[in-house]
């Protein structure tokens, strides 16, 4: 079995998977944010996650620990060589420890090739390329995904935010309208009761780059004006999904790949994943869109213990 571990912003979590890639179990703790804010300094989630990590990994390997055959963890953020935060290391040093005693290969994966481990998992795509959309607090990024031998997948960003994050501005409105961090599932409900286009949010990209500190300021400035609430919330997502369609319609023409996988927690979002499959699969856009199951659209372990699949196979 294959254990998986991820310490991210928000989430500690852990996974085991069979090498037949059946989940046989996992748990994830929230880390806690006091309400009112709209996020933790680094400092504070490293020390909830060292709280919080050796028993959920206990629970997780209880009565399976002497089937173990290797060990994933997430160790950075991305792939990308100055990529670097805090938080994994809680659970790079806790995975190199359990290795080490357990005399257990120990393999180091990035935070973002987990998210697409668990939609690639999860949605079942089977493609040896695609265009993926990473959507969450921390990232706002197009794409172009290949398979590579061994562990994990070739990455290169085509575009990304130049500022705010998609996450960050569902929570950024969503706390101001009274909602405790994450505000995303809060957000998502409120929106069900809007009308679409009584407020209108614009969409900002320029080629294949995103920009949500003006749509922020524009719902910001909605919250000042009294408009209702769950237009509000619906205008946000609108707003997104905008974005999102308007990127990735660029990038079908010019990489010509119609392959397309969306992870992240926003991605969870399901007016979002409606709207884009709606628009994107449309035949005179020719899209296939795939999401990964909204249980692993969020952070976990799940994606992380998954990317040593193949390896386990070949073992």
């Amino acid at each position: 079995m294959i254990l998986g571990i991820d310490t991210s912003n928000y989430t500690t979590s852990a996974a085991l998977l069979a090498s037949s890639g059946e989940l046989v179990t996992q748990k994830r703790e929230r880390l806690e944010v006091e309400r009112g804010e709209r996020g933790l300094r680094q400092s504070e989630a490293v020390f909830q996650h060292v709280n919080k990590l050796p028993q959920v990994i206990a629970e997780v390997v209880e009565g399976k620990k002497g089937e173990l055959t290797k060990v994933v963890v997430s160790t950075r953020p991305t792939s990308q060589a100055d990529s670097y935060m805090p938080v994994f290391r809680v659970g790079e040093g806790q995975a190199k420890s359990l290795a080490s005693i357990l005399d257990l290969p120990l393999f180091e994966v990035s935070h973002q090739e987990s998210h697409l481990m668990a939609g690639v998992w999860s949605a079942g795509l089977d493609v040896e390329k695609f265009l993926a959309i990473h959507l969450s607090g921390g990232t706002s990024e197009l794409l172009k995904v290949s398979n590579k031998q061994g562990l994990g997948f070739v990455v290169e960003v085509l575009g990304t935010s130049q500022d705010l994050h998609a996450g960050q501005f569902i929570d950024r409105v969503g706390v101001e309208l009274g909602f405790s961090f994450p505000a995303g599932p809060s957000l998502e409900r409120l929106a069900w009761e809007g009308e679409l286009g009584e407020v209108v949010i614009p969409s900002a990209v320029d080629g294949y780059q995103m920009s949500f500190s003006g749509p922020t300021s524009a719902a910001m400035r909605a919250i000042e004006a009294g408009e209702k609430k769950a237009d509000i919330a619906l205008a946000v997502q609108q707003a997104i999904a905008n974005t999102v369609e308007k990127v990735l319609r660029k990038a079908i023409g010019k990489e010509d790949v119609t392959d397309i996988l969306i992870v992240g927690g926003v991605a969870a979002n399901q007016y979002i994943r409606a709207r884009l499959k709606k628009r994107l699969e449309h035949p005179g856009v020719g899209a296939k869109l795939y999401f990964a199951d909204p249980k692993w659209s969020s952070d976990n372990a799940v994606g992380t213990a998954a990317l040593a699949l193949e390896l386990e196979t070949k073992s």
